[in-house]
Order: C-alpha cells, then structure tokens, then sequence
C-alpha cells in the first residue's frame, strides 16, 4: 500500500501548536516532485521557531499527550451531556477534534439567531452551523478547548438562555 499511500498530517492538535500552521506530508516518492509543486507557495516557509518547536515535540516526553486526551475526552463528555440535557437541543458525541455540533432546531432559532444572542444577552460565543455550508442549518459549533469550570459555566448560561424563550422549553421539549 505504499505506493498508494498519502499521510498528511499537523502538530496543531496533537502537540497543541493550533495556529503555527505547520504539518507534513508522507508520499510515494513519485509524487514528490509534484507535490512539491503543489505546496511551495501555499506552505512553505515556516517559520524557525515553529520548525524547532515540532522538533522538539516529537522528541520530548509522550506521555502529557495521552493525558491530553483523557481531559478533551472529559470535556467532550461534559458538554455533549450538558447539551442534550437542554429541551430543544441534541447533541451527539464526536470522535475527533474539540468541537461539538448540535442540532439546535429544537430551540426554534436558527443558528446565526442562537449565535448573535447567546453572545449578546448570556455572554457565550458559539459559531452558526451555516459557516460550514448548508449542511450546518440549524445547527452550532461548540468547541470545548478550555477548562471544564469554563464549559460547565457555559452550559448552565445556554440552558438559563433556552428556557427562558417565549414558550422554549414546552414547544422544545416536544420537539426532541
């Protein structure tokens, strides 16, 4: 399969080097010319101290990774739980990333209307599920990447908030 095989890959999330932009490629070596090509003016030339930082990652201990996980693992379960504890709001739980994407049609908002208010009247910024393209209508993106304190504290201001909508938690209690 090598021969068939791409690998791309990051240290945003593994090493927690979100916004460094830097990756790398595993390619059959026949399509190292093209895609050579292809990225040297899209993503090279990164910067030295993000080159030495993955370096230094890779070689350092593995171990914080691993309870790196455990605690995401522990504020996806929080918050996919604090969701679907709320009338009008379903919740499933991802398997990657550290974003949620719950179903809020319940709630009988859109999520740009969700978005603007729960920033606006409760203090809690989500993301429209519409910034992903239809398939996000009714829907938000949630990320847990901060403490549980934070999200539980988020989660208690989002419940406050769709109940206290004109007929909420009757019409989005129904609607589960």
């Amino acid at each position: 399969m090598a021969e068939r095989t791409i690998v791309l890959d990051g240290f945003s999330k593994t090493f927690a080097m979100t916004g460094w932009r830097l990756g790398y490629a595993i390619v059959p070596p026949s399509l190292i010319q093209m895609y050579g090509q292809l990225v040297i003016n899209t993503i090279s030339c990164a910067p030295t101290f993000a080159q030495v930082g993955a370096v230094e990652a890779i070689r350092g201990p593995q171990e914080p990774m691993a309870a790196m996980v455990e605690e995401f693992r522990a504020r996806r379960d929080l918050v996919v739980e604090g969701l679907n504890a709320i009338p009008g709001i379903r919740c499933r739980s991802p398997h990657g990333a550290f974003y949620v994407f719950p179903d809020i049609s319940g709630t009988g908002l859109t999520g740009r209307e969700l978005a603007d208010r729960l920033l606006q009247e409760s203090g809690v910024c989500v993301l429209a599920g519409t910034a992903f393209g239809g398939i996000g209508t009714g829907h938000v993106r949630i990320s847990y990447a901060n403490s549980r304190e934070s999200l539980a504290r988020a989660l208690e201001r989002i419940r406050g908030f769709v109940e206290g909508l004109p007929g909420g938690t009757v019409a989005a209690a129904s609607a589960r």
